[in-house]
């Protein structure tokens, strides 16, 4: 559990209108994207970051955080590891939200 419950749930639910500043909105719609879309990312992706003030440095940690936990997660996918139940919902509003079902 943490301090703020509501506030985490309302990153899961949706980052874009969560209580973040404009640098973090930035660094989360990058990190969605990457994750959810890696091949749609540009040069574009990293002006918004850029012209928030993040160095190229930064930029390289958010990358290598997100990679890393791409990647150990698909280890644990590939291996057959159980996640909990939190884990499977935040995963799931996020793909519902990236890639909506047409009806």
């Amino acid at each position: 559990m943490c301090k703020n419950e509501k506030w985490v749930r309302s990153l899961v639910d949706d980052h874009a209108v969560a209580e973040v500043s404009r640098r973090q909105r930035a660094m989360l719609t990058y990190a969605v994207k990457l994750t959810v879309t890696p091949g749609a990312m540009t040069v574009d992706d990293l002006v918004v970051m850029r012209d928030l003030g993040l160095t190229d440095c930064d930029i390289l940690d958010v990358n290598q955080v997100v990679g890393y936990f791409a990647y150990v997660n698909r280890l644990a996918d590939g291996l057959g590891v159980v996640t909990d139940a939190y884990a499977e919902t935040a995963y799931s509003t996020l793909l519902e939200r990236t890639n909506p079902v047409s009806s």
